[in-house]
């Protein structure tokens, strides 16, 4: 235990590592964009070094990609990559959802109602944006409510990268409305405490939006080998 120090307060690179994340979740970096060095240290008035250590957390949750003499972007999600979020998402949900109905699972439902009924709001206000928040902001809520810390870290970087599915998503459904619905059934299902509907309906929800983001692809189709060697910042 002697080699175990006191922890400080968080560090300059975190806290611009959190800030970066949220801009990207709330769409200020698009897919595709270049996180200039120059600019960004200038904008949060630290060294590019510290700089450095915030982008390579991004890079290590797979938000950020580097191009060799390029710099570092904005990941855009293949194909592929939007498949395993929705495969990843389905595994982390379903464990969520046994947890809650092996617990509060009236009280979740209250809660997971009240959200479905502002996206059904934000649906009949033609508000993509705020149907869009509403969603991620089920999704969330439905894993924290597990009570499983772990789950919930497992998520966050997961409902990031689902961000920057959302309009493409939005844009696939020809009535918002079917949306909103697949929510509904599942507070339903999960307020009478039907475990094997609960689950199905994860699953069919998840396979649908891999299916109308990626036509021809399902969730349970197989993913390609995974590349074993992760990319470092400037690489």
């Amino acid at each position: 235990m002697s080699q175990l120090t006191r922890v400080g307060r968080e560090s300059t690179s975190s806290i611009i590592a959190r800030q970066l994340r949220a801009a990207i979740r709330d769409g200020e970096f698009e897919p595709g964009a270049q996180m200039g060095e120059a600019e960004l240290a200038a904008r949060f008035d630290v060294s590019r070094g510290t700089l450095r250590e915030a982008l390579q957390r991004l890079v290590e949750e797979g938000l950020l990609s580097g191009e060799r003499h390029r710099g570092l972007f904005v990941r855009e999600l293949s194909a592929s990559d939007v498949q395993d979020v929705y495969v990843t998402r389905n595994a982390i949900e379903q464990a969520a959802a046994r947890l809650i109905l092996h617990g509060d699972r009236i009280g979740v439902a209250d809660e997971l109602a009240g959200v479905y009924d502002r996206m059904r709001s934000a649906v009949r206000r033609g508000d993509q944006r705020a149907v869009g928040a509403a969603d991620v902001e089920f999704h969330e809520l439905l894993v924290a409510r597990s009570g499983s810390h772990r789950l919930m870290r497992m998520a966050r970087t997961l409902l990031i990268e689902t961000r920057m599915c959302i309009r493409a998503l939005q844009d696939a459904y020809e009535l918002p409305e079917e949306l909103a619905a697949e929510h509904g059934a599942l507070v339903g299902a999960l307020r009478n405490g039907n475990e094997a509907l609960v689950l199905g309906l994860i699953d069919a929800h998840m396979d649908d939006a891999v299916r109308r983001l990626t036509p021809g692809r399902g969730l349970h189709d197989p993913l390609p080998p995974l590349d074993p060697e992760p990319r470092a910042v400037g690489s």
